[in-house]
């Protein structure tokens, strides 16, 4: 059901408002977008999308306008109900009451005179969020020229022109503007990538216990899934309970909750009672906190370099093996029946071997004897040398080449796709020493020259054909996820892959977000002993591309169940739910939490936590100690020079950005 969809909003005359918001995009992640700043931050939202069907789902009858609307339709009334159930964070009421609905236009570019029509010279910001790099780049340097305060959100997914990029147009805002606050100069463009943000969580779902880490300032945040203490057992709260799990996690019929899930939805940030009366639900907690070590490159599988064993094969090292080892035996023979000395026997011996000695004549008989056995092992180093030089050569010939699965792997993690989401999560479970193998139909795929360049075992062809999966050893893997671009593909390889092997851990990258609860409840049903994750990138990138629309940074994003949970990290200053109030006064169930303090000194901050601090590489070097602390008192008073690490919901976050914005006066 799709829900109430109300019509579409026809305002071609009338001008946005100043202080609107501005979504330009192509696929899902800009309707998502478009959904989270409406529907959780209570923004005014002018929606640019490109005429026509969306090119990800063609099969979809519906139009890019028809689909938000749609999307619009089923939030709305996800909202009412919300809203008449009284289950509103902090008593507030409706956040969106007198927000007119999101403004939709259709444009095939998003050039000056449709940028000019959305309003862009009175935005408060603007998304660019197009699949294509270069249309982003070429709207940002337009944008930044008519309007040159702002707030600029970019997708990219090229990391190093990011950084050039956003060095470029925060020069081009300083240099119109003399004089700008380096603290909004800081928020005025920020580059982001779906593929990036979206990537850790995707492959925590490969990985035993579901742990997700989020990084800030050179410590790592490890949050675990934790099953329900059996009878007489006290679950572990860890450092602290960040999310209960849904009542119907153990259900194999049941389904991963949502935010129009009732009281069987997961619960964000409960509170001690909340945790003490949930008995068999399992948990969120946040398990450890360890320092990070610096950027390094994913690993290969077959180690740096050419090792031997990938050289030459084992039959031909068994080969040489046996040949040194009658090398031996002859000089120990020879040390035995003559009195030459060790190193005039060995000198002998490999003359003999080679061909290179004169015969024995009048030698003792056990010399001459000797030398003959020499000369018939010498016979077989000439094979030997020539399979070595063949092998070699061949090695030579193919390192360039696709590895194949070895025969004996186990244990490893079969990956579908390698777009852009695969590509970043096969760096991702490299960079964790977990093995891949990857299933690709085109050769010439994003990801193929990264897994080349790691060995990355990998299988050419297409995974809805017989015997692709099992050329990936499936009947051995621990995990897959299909991660393509097409549902059904994905579909189809976990049913398969379920048939082979019934207890398989299974993650869908899927679209839809109702086909993804159906399917789900079906796996479920079919396989109760085997987890089941259905992921959606736009449902986990959305509210970090909405955060940096608000002009603030976000550490990470956790996915429980079919929620989010944001880490952000905020100034004290200007929210009045933080300031003067104790770390414990501050908690609000379901809403936010505090779980460190910056206490570095606010002129030698960095502005960005979620990067290593800088220092020396060198193996002596010792990185500096971070200021975060984390063993908080809850009587601990919180000032307005303090800077928070906090966990939050998407509502709970939405409504400190609006305290604050509603508290300091927009500039």
């Amino acid at each position: 059901m799709l829900g109430f969809v109300p019509p579409l909003p026809q305002q071609p005359g009338r001008p946005p408002s100043a202080g609107h918001m501005i979504v330009c995009g192509d696929d899902a992640l800009a309707r998502r977008l478009a959904v989270e700043l409406r529907y959780v931050y209570g923004e005014r939202v002018t929606l640019l999308l490109p005429p026509g069907r969306d090119a990800n789902s063609p099969e979809t009858p519906l139009t890019q306008r028809g689909r938000a609307a749609a999307l619009f339709g089923r939030m709305s009334a996800a909202m009412n109900r919300a809203g008449n159930g009284g289950g509103t964070t902090g008593g507030s009421g409706d956040t969106n009451a007198g927000v007119e609905a999101v403004r939709i236009m259709e444009a095939p570019e998003p050039s000056d005179d449709v940028l000019e029509e959305a309003g862009v010279d009175r935005a408060a910001a603007l998304a660019l969020v197009y699949d294509d790099d270069e249309r982003n780049i070429r709207a940002a340097l337009t944008a930044r020229r008519l309007n040159p305060r702002l707030r600029l959100v970019i997708r990219l997914y090229n990391r190093k022109l990011g950084q050039h990029l956003e060095e470029l147009l925060d020069q081009a805002a300083a240099v119109a503007m003399p004089g700008i606050d380096p603290a909004l100069l800081d928020a005025s463009t920020t580059v982001l990538s779906d593929a990036d943000t979206a990537a850790p969580a995707l492959a925590a779902t490969a990985l035993t216990g579901s742990s997700k880490i989020i990084q800030a300032e050179g410590l790592l945040l490890r949050a675990a899934e934790r099953p329900p203490p059996r009878p007489g057992e006290t679950a572990d709260p860890g450092l602290c309970t960040l999310a209960l799990l849904s009542s119907t996690t153990n259900d194999p019929a049941g389904a991963e909750g949502s935010d129009s899930s009732g009281d069987e939805a997961p619960q964000l940030l409960p509170d001690e009672s909340a945790v003490a009366a949930a008995t068999g639900r399992g948990t969120v907690v946040l398990e450890a906190v360890s320092r990070a070590d610096p950027d390094r490159p994913a690993t290969r599988m077959g180690g740096r370099g050419a090792p031997l064993a990938q050289v030459f094969s084992r039959r031909l090292r068994w080969s040489a093996l046996g040949v040194a080892a009658a090398a031996l035996a002859l000089v120990i023979a020879s040390l035995l029946t003559t009195e030459d000395t060790a190193i005039h026997s060995t000198y002998l011996t490999l003359l003999d071997l080679l061909g290179m000695n004169d015969p024995a004549e009048g030698a003792p008989p056990a010399r001459q004897i000797i030398q003959i056995l020499s000369g018939i092992a010498g016979l077989l180093l000439l094979p030997l040398l020539l399979a070595a030089v063949l092998e070699a050569f061949g090695t030579l010939r193919t390192a360039s080449s696709l590895r194949r699965p070895p025969r004996g792997l186990s244990g490893h993690v079969v990956l579908l796709g390698l777009g852009k989401i695969g590509t970043r999560v096969l760096v991702r479970l490299r960079e964790l020493d977990i093995p891949v193998v990857v299933v690709e139909e085109d050769p010439d795929a994003r990801g193929i020259p990264l897994a080349r360049s790691m060995h990355v075992p990998t299988v050419i062809g297409d995974v809805t054909q017989e015997g692709v999966l099992e050329a990936a050893k499936i009947r051995r893997a621990r995990a897959l996820l299909a991660l393509t671009s097409i549902d059904t593909t994905n579909l189809e390889a976990a049913l398969y892959a379920r048939s082979v092997k019934p207890d398989l851990r299974v993650a869908l990258r899927l679209y839809d977000d109702e086909f993804a609860t159906a399917v789900y409840r079906t796996l479920r049903t079919a396989h109760p002993g085997a987890l089941t994750r259905s992921r959606s990138v736009s449902h986990l990138a959305a509210p970090s591309f909405a955060v940096a629309m608000m002009g603030r940074q976000i550490l990470g994003a956790v996915p429980v169940e079919r929620k989010v949970m944001l880490f952000a990290a905020l100034e004290v200053a200007g929210h009045p739910q933080l300031e003067g109030r104790t770390v414990e006064q501050a908690f609000r169930a379901g809403a936010w939490r505090v779980l460190a303090i910056d206490a570095t000194p606010p002129a030698d901050r960095t502005p960005d936590l979620a990067a290593l601090p800088p220092y020396s590489p060198d193996d002596d070097a010792v990185p500096p100690p971070s200021g975060l602390v984390w063993d908080l008192h809850p009587g601990y008073v919180l000032r307005a020079t303090d800077r928070v690490v906090i966990a939050a919901t998407r509502r709970g976050l939405a409504e400190l950005l609006r305290r604050q914005r509603s508290v300091v006066p927009r500039q």
